[in-house]
């Protein structure tokens, strides 16, 4: 059964396969998927047109941070802040204490990133 009001979600990695792959299993999943970006700039840019629920962001953009990307969209207008999922291929314990320092939501790694993960996370089973 389709969520007649799905998640709205904005995926922020520099890694094409792992958004064109995220993008099929969450649309398969019931989550819209707004746009994918590689960015801080166009993560803000894209944020502030679609107005996602969800943004999902990788901890490692090349030269950028994910955590940037974090700060930048919690600046933003507070009625329209979507929640951050941090997600990276390196174990959660490396980024620990900044996860936690973090206004993200929670994080899951690349490998373990579900629909069902998302909706817990945005259930209130975070971290």
């Amino acid at each position: 059964m389709n969520d007649p009001y799905p998640v709205r979600c904005l995926i922020v990695d520099d890694n094409p396969t792992f958004c064109a792959s995220a993008r099929s299993m969450l649309e398969a999943g019931g989550i819209a998927v707004v746009g994918t970006v590689s960015s801080l700039e166009d993560a803000v840019q894209i944020a502030g047109t679609t107005r996602p629920d969800l943004a999902l962001v990788d901890i490692d953009l090349g030269v950028e941070s994910g955590f940037d990307v974090v700060d930048a969209l919690h600046v933003r207008s507070s009625d329209s802040q979507p929640a951050v999922v941090l997600m990276s291929t390196h174990d959660e314990e490396e980024f620990a204490d900044m996860i936690e320092a973090s206004s993200a939501l929670g994080f899951v790694p690349k490998f373990a990133l579900s629909v069902d993960r998302i909706r817990q996370l945005l259930a209130g089973g975070g971290r």
